[in-house]
């Protein structure tokens, strides 16, 4: 059996790659939760220093997750939780696919019987 996926490969490896890091994965989460916020407080929620947290947001901005404006010398951040659809897409496909093997499995089983 072959699968063959609809989904842009590419643009999911880069939201994959992106979530891995534990980190870039919180800022995202609490900035999903809270809303917008400025390279400060979220170095306040990260724990971790400054250039680091720009680091991990400079990732999650090539990956579309999140976006940025400035207001003087405060950059602001937001997530952009729409470009999880890569992500939503592939384990959809994959989803669809093991309950397949599953009922397939069951249907033997049953046959064994």
């Amino acid at each position: 059996m072959v699968m063959v996926l609809h989904v842009k490969t590419a643009h999911a490896s880069h939201v994959f790659r992106a979530l891995a890091d534990p980190t870039r994965r919180a800022l995202f989460e609490e900035l999903t939760r809270q809303g917008e916020q400025t390279v400060h407080a979220l170095t306040r929620y990260a724990g971790v220093s400054q250039p680091a947290v720009s680091k991990h947001l400079t990732v999650l901005k090539r990956a579309k997750l999140v976006r940025h404006r400035r207001e003087g010398r405060e950059t602001h951040y937001r997530a952009q939780p729409d470009a999880l659809a890569p992500m939503v897409d592939w384990l959809r496909v994959y989803g669809a696919f093991w309950r397949d093997r599953f009922d397939q499995l069951e249907a033997l089983l049953e046959r064994m019987k």
